[in-house]
């Protein structure tokens, strides 16, 4: 895939000396679902402001299709959608003339049948002439989103867009996102909700006070930085492992349980060895249980390694 967004040394700095990001490169790729991970403050609207043009950088070059973001301004911008966090709408005006609008200011003709099709599939075609201030957070979440879509942008990004929505809206909106991606939409998201972007994105980029620590193909990230758990649940408690056990670094959780943590992806796990070296301990299993750590945990991990 070649790429479609690009970040070199973007650094950005506000009045008073505050970083909010700091040397950041990326590389977006046309057609993948990015998902950008990190808390609060982390630098990852202002990522996002940046790119669409909306923050100016302080150094550093970002174009998107080959329109350098500043120099070329419109052409970049013509590309991009953009669902921001805050939901700001005229509350007077109409649901269609709203969206109708958003398409005009692109420059792009009257396709009122597009516009109904982009209504349809955020449920929102029943309200086309309702006026937006009648309808509830998550329906005007509905029209931020079909407002981003109007003028038909090749690059969605999509900032914190199901934070504090019903779980109908959430489905809605990824049954959206794969069909946008289907047609070749490069999407951009950052959220809270990890399951999320474990469930729909491409790659996983995670970002912490202001630096972009890692950006990653999903599983390959899973894969090299996820662990995996065995649990052995013994038929008779325990209170202390075994000497002979003891080169395995087994942890014991209650009198029952044994935990032994290995990688999944080495020449040799080890769990055969331990299997023999538990019977000749004279230990009996009752169970074997395997957990594979979650994009969650992996996530909580490096931001905590950041922060030592």
């Amino acid at each position: 895939m070649s790429t479609v967004v690009q970040v070199e040394g973007l650094t950005k700095t506000y009045d008073g000396g505050f970083e909010a990001l700091k040397n950041v490169s990326l590389d977006i790729k046309e057609g993948e679902i990015l998902a950008l991970l990190g808390p609060n403050g982390a630098g990852k609207t202002t990522l996002i402001s940046t790119i669409c043009g909306i923050t100016s950088p302080t150094s550093g070059r970002i174009t998107v299709g080959g329109h350098d973001v500043e120099k070329n301004w419109r052409a970049a911008r013509d590309l991009i959608g953009l669902v921001p966090q805050e939901i700001n709408l005229e509350p007077f005006e109409f649901v269609g003339n709203t969206v109708r609008f958003s398409r005009g200011l692109f420059g792009k003709p009257r396709n009122d049948a597009f516009v109904d099709q982009v209504l349809s599939d955020l449920s929102l075609l029943d309200k086309r002439d309702a006026r937006t201030s009648q309808l509830s957070g998550g329906m005007r979440r509905r029209v931020l989103i079909a407002k981003a879509l109007a003028h038909e942008p090749r690059i969605l990004f999509l900032d914190e867009p199901t934070a504090g929505v019903d779980v109908e809206l959430r489905r809605d909106m990824w049954a959206l996102v794969e069909r946008l991606r289907a047609d070749g939409v490069t999407i951009i998201l950052t959220t809270h909700y990890i399951e999320e972007a474990e469930a729909i994105a491409d790659r996983i980029g995670v970002i912490n006070s202001g630096e972009l620590l890692l950006v990653e193909e999903k599983d390959a990230l899973m894969q090299r930085l996820g662990r995996k758990e065995l649990t052995i649940e013994l038929s008779q408690p325990i209170k202390e492992i075994p000497e002979t056990l003891k080169e395995f670094n087994l942890t014991i959780g209650d009198a029952n349980t044994l935990t032994y943590v290995y990688d999944a992806t080495g020449e040799r796990t080890g769990i055969t060895r331990l299997l023999g070296a538990l019977q000749e301990a004279g230990l009996t299993l009752a169970d074997l249980q395997t957990h594979q750590s979650s994009l969650e945990e992996i996530f909580v991990g490096l931001v905590q390694e950041d922060a030592a």
